[in-house]
């Protein structure tokens, strides 16, 4: 389903000020590695958003994430202080790890690892060609 148009509004506030958050509270670089968010999604009915990080260079990333739920209710305290006249609710912040990262970095290896075919000379059709038959 699409986004509506508030959502992303909402979820585009929410984001800039996480991005400021994390940095005034010392998030953004944790166990040696830089953490941002890469995306905020939101709930249709506004209650819930689910902010995806990316954990670049985190030598731990579980207590990297345990470290940011500890933290969360500071966060949200923060968050709320922020956007109070801009929302009726303050949605529910879940906290998720994005892989899109690693995801890319496997598939680039994949790539790697794939021989590229010769080309066929000019003269020579492939065994696929159906104009043989």
């Amino acid at each position: 389903m699409e986004e509506g148009k508030r959502q992303r509004q909402v979820a585009g506030v929410i984001q800039q000020e996480m991005d400021d958050i994390f940095r005034r509270l010392g998030l953004n670089m944790i166990y040696g590695g830089m953490v941002s968010i890469s995306s905020v999604k939101i709930t249709p009915d506004l209650l819930e958003a689910r902010i995806y990080l990316s954990l670049f260079k985190v030598t731990d990333e579980k207590a990297a994430m345990k470290k940011i739920e500890d933290k969360a209710w500071e966060i949200k305290r923060e968050l709320t202080a922020r956007v109070k006249n801009q929302l009726r609710r303050m949605p529910v912040l879940q906290f998720y790890q994005d892989d899109t990262l690693e995801h890319v970095f496997k598939m680039e290896e994949l790539f790697k690892t794939l021989t590229p075919q010769p080309p066929l000379p000019e003269g020579k059709k492939g065994t696929h060609d159906k104009s043989e038959a």
